[in-house]
């Protein structure tokens, strides 16, 4: 009865913090696993950053982290040579910050989708996905990005059906989220040779439960690289071409 009686309390005070409290007694008890976090993060009260989130409808869903931390990154290529990419096109969202962080350079985006949504699962992927999953037509794409026509390419098809159309082309900031094993391997061996020195590579799926065909074909990839990926702590990864990266070790010691 004590309990109940703060948990009211929690729930109905002013306090942000308490209210927080609140929320994570019944998270506990609903979904044991489930870390939240403080609410005082700054970007989620970006006023910029929130009205693209709310173009797409993203501000209460759950790819804000991912768009924040590749609006980031992307900065860190503001001086790489080459164009940029994007392997897994979905309805854009991507591609619109990639696309904004071009904006006055002589560069062009490219996109490569089926536009069918995923193929299909191979053995390393897990039961997650289903054939098909994710689709979005590429009539929408380009609706969306509209503001920035002129200053990206559309390949649809397969991947890797269309990249050798853009082999002799260099790159500086690579955005990989095709969730399954075989495109992503596909994507980042024709990818990584191509990126610039200081080029970013972000993997939208690296080190999440539901793909775990992403993780592995990446990291079998750069099994004999100097360069490994950068877990992110919502899921993603990246790595910087020709930044050598220490291996994982153990952080408990034990």
């Amino acid at each position: 009865m004590i309990g109940l009686a703060k948990f009211l309390r929690n729930v109905t005070s002013n306090n942000a913090d308490r209210r927080l409290k609140a929320l994570k007694s019944i998270a506990d008890r609903i979904i044991p696993d489930f870390r939240l976090t403080w609410s005082q993060i700054d970007w989620w009260r970006d006023g910029d950053f929130n009205r693209y989130l709310d173009r797409f409808g993203h501000r209460k869903g759950f790819h804000t982290h991912h768009r924040w931390m590749l609006w980031q990154l992307i900065r860190l290529a503001h001086g790489v040579e080459g164009d940029t990419a994007e392997c897994g096109v979905w309805e854009g969202a991507s591609s619109w910050l990639i696309c904004a962080a071009n904006r006055g350079k002589a560069r062009t985006h490219h996109l490569f989708d089926s536009f069918e949504g995923l193929s299909a699962p191979g053995p390393k992927d897990g039961r997650y996905w289903k054939p098909g999953a994710m689709a979005a037509g590429e009539e929408l794409v380009r609706q969306n990005l509209r503001p920035f026509e002129g200053s990206f390419v559309i390949y649809k098809g397969w991947i890797p059906e269309r990249f050798e159309e853009v082999a002799e082309k260099r790159f500086a900031f690579v955005h990989i989220d095709v969730d399954l094993y075989a495109p992503t391997l596909d994507s980042v061996r024709f990818f990584y040779p191509r990126l610039s020195p200081g080029g970013i590579l972000l993997c939208d799926d690296y080190a999440l439960a539901t793909c775990p065909g992403a993780t592995q074909g990446i990291d079998h990839f750069l099994g004999d690289k100097a360069e490994k990926m950068i877990a992110l702590d919502a899921g993603g990864g990246f790595l910087i071409k020709g930044v050598p990266t220490a291996s994982a070790v153990d952080a408990s010691l034990a």
